[in-house]
């Protein structure tokens, strides 16, 4: 059974720092890359970041750079990604995603973590 839990979401000030985590499992972790989207209501979902199964490059969100870093531990099946400087903007369901790196259609969703920025 596949699943991505993610972890780490919750109330922050602006200018503060989160951690979110997304444990994988039920699948070869190892041979997809991880990506975080996130989603306000009436909005399309947004890419943030990803980080690639091969060599551990990375892109980021234009909104994000700077900002937020994606990181991956193939040992411990997991995908972080660290958000520092945050803004009320960034208040958002922030979703973990993993995508076959020789099939694309072969991908999966996390259930969602919730990061709101406010005072």
């Amino acid at each position: 059974q596949v699943q991505l839990v993610e972890s780490g979401g919750g109330l922050v000030q602006p200018g503060g720092s989160l951690r979110l985590s997304c444990a994988g499992s039920g699948f070869t972790f190892s041979a997809y890359a991880m990506s975080w989207y996130r989603q306000v209501p009436g909005k399309e979902r947004e890419l943030v970041a990803v980080i690639s199964s091969t060599d551990g490059s990375t892109n980021y969100g234009d909104s994000v750079k700077g900002r937020f870093t994606i990181s991956r531990d193939n040992a411990k099946k997991t995908v972080y990604l660290q958000m520092n400087s945050l803004k009320p903007e960034d208040t958002a369901v922030y979703y973990c995603y993993a995508r076959n790196r020789w099939t694309s259609s072969i991908n999966y969703w996390g259930q969602g973590t919730q990061v709101t920025v406010s005072s």
